[in-house]
């Protein structure tokens, strides 16, 4: 696999005496350049006081999405106190800004050919290192503003392990797809059937859980099957605190880029059983994780 990687430094922690728990925001990309920069701004800018390992992985963009992030993020080093997007549509790491940010490094990694966004999330789980991790999507469906709701139960109640969004529960959101609303439900119905769980949005992107849950994970998936396993292997774990929280979405119409199709929820069926039937295998290699 090519990759590269780039790490800026941004502002300095607390003094405190044990180092401040760090962030890490894994963020799949694929064909996203309209998207990618202003999605980065709002996940640099969400909860400026806690320290955010962001992880970057361009799962072999034709659109000019990698090109872009090796040229905002081939080598950055410095302070600042936000981070806001340029005219032209690159970084602007200079920017001032209201409250300085805690720190920030950036990581970012390219797959030699399209894998799928398992395969993608799977190779930033094995670059992380921060205390508590969250999946971000790049097409600004998705709000970090909503992690306020959730790291709260892991880091300051400590009420929690894993902590799920949910699409369901009343936050502001786009109208879009009765048959995708459909499909959720169903999907999100048979997985409480199968596992003995109450979880209302499966698929949902926003999964946040700490290292130990991390350490714990044995996945395999390439495409989007892994929203099923993961919960999966977190469900037959039985040791971990699952909490849901509501949050805000933005859907996008086909359109404006969405990717995820009827095959997919055809797929999601299979894995349901899958998944439930046997463990997964060890992967072979840590870019497998």
């Amino acid at each position: 696999m090519d990759e590269s990687s780039a790490n800026s430094a941004a502002g300095d922690y607390p003094a405190a005496s044990e180092p401040a728990p760090v962030l890490s925001v894994i963020i799949p990309v694929f064909n996203e350049l309209s998207t990618i920069g202003r999605i980065l701004v709002e996940v640099a800018n969400a909860l400026p006081e806690i320290p955010k390992q962001i992880v970057i992985v361009d799962d072999k963009s034709s659109d000019g999405t990698s090109g872009w992030l090796r040229q905002n993020l081939g080598r950055r080093h410095g302070s600042w106190r936000g981070l806001h997007l340029k005219t032209g549509g690159g970084l602007d790491f200079s920017a001032d800004g209201p409250q300085k940010l805690a720190g920030i490094s950036f990581t970012v990694l390219f797959h030699e050919r399209n894998r799928g966004k398992g395969a993608a999330v799977r190779t930033g789980l094995a670059s992380v290192s921060g205390d508590v991790v969250v999946i971000q999507d790049a097409d600004l469906e998705y709000d970090p503003n909503d992690w306020s709701r959730m790291l709260p139960l892991i880091l300051d109640r400590k009420v929690a392990d894993v902590v799920y969004g949910s699409r369901f529960y009343g936050r502001p959101h786009r109208s879009l797809y009765f048959h995708h609303y459909l499909g959720n439900r169903l999907i999100s119905f048979l997985f409480n059937l199968l596992y003995d769980q109450m979880l209302s949005d499966i698929e949902v992107c926003y999964k946040m859980f700490t290292k130990e849950v991390l350490q714990g994970l044995k996945l395999t998936s390439d495409d989007f099957g892994f929203e099923i396993e993961i919960t999966a292997q977190i469900a037959r774990a039985r040791r971990w605190r699952i909490y849901e929280v509501g949050i805000s979405y933005f859907g996008r119409t086909y359109e404006e880029g969405k990717k995820i199709n009827w095959r997919d929820g055809l797929k999601a069926l299979v894995y349901l059983f899958k998944f439930r039937m046997g463990p997964s295998k060890r992967p072979s290699s840590p870019e497998n994780r």
